[in-house]
């Protein structure tokens, strides 16, 4: 097992020190992965790493968790605290990764790159609260939906969830191909041999 890293949180140029000495585990979709990630990251999404516990369990160099801006992550290192996992998140995620002028690697060829959950949530919200308002013109009980956008966001802010994006990451252009989680899996286990 490895050590606890000394902070939870690695700014962008810790974490650029370091990074040959970790291994990095970006926790977004594969289409948010592909459209660019921490140069060396091994996509998990954060739904399937249950999956990936063992193969992370014996990680060399210490975890690196990685997201779009950090709270997915912290998610994906309070899973991993659970199953008694020590690892460190990316202060700012890719976005500040890439703020502070680091490269992202961007795959060629085959890769599917997507909207990242924020933009992706924004747009499904404000579609479905302009629809809302659109029938509402049609008949007043439309207008309910607008309002349960609403509401549900003002949920996802008060408690830091989203049930939109939980829900959005399970269509098919943001689910890994089982293929590809194999293969990143079994990357991660040669890396130990």
């Amino acid at each position: 097992m490895t050590a606890t890293p000394p902070n939870p949180d690695l700014t962008p140029e810790q974490a650029l020190a370091r990074l040959p000495e970790l291994t990095v585990v970006d926790v977004r979709t594969p289409g948010e992965y592909a459209a660019g990630h921490v140069p060396g990251a091994h996509n998990i999404p954060l739904d399937t790493l249950h999956r990936a516990l063992p193969a992370l369990r014996t990680a060399d160099g210490g975890l690196l968790l990685v997201c779009a801006s950090g709270a997915r992550a912290e998610r994906a290192r309070t899973v991993l605290a659970e199953h008694g996992i020590p690892a460190a998140t990316l202060t700012g995620g890719t976005s500040g990764w890439a703020a502070r002028g680091h490269a992202l690697h961007r795959p060629r060829g085959g890769s599917r790159a997507t909207w990242a959950m924020e933009r992706q949530v924004r747009f499904t919200a404000g579609s479905a609260v302009l629809v809302g308002l659109a029938l509402g013109l049609l008949h007043p009980a439309w207008l309910l939906l607008s309002a349960g956008v609403a509401g549900g966001l003002v949920f996802s802010a008060l408690t830091d969830t989203c049930g939109m994006a939980a829900a959005l990451a399970r269509l098919p252009h943001n689910r890994p191909r089982p293929a590809d989680l194999d293969a990143t899996l079994a990357r991660l286990g040669s890396a130990r041999g």
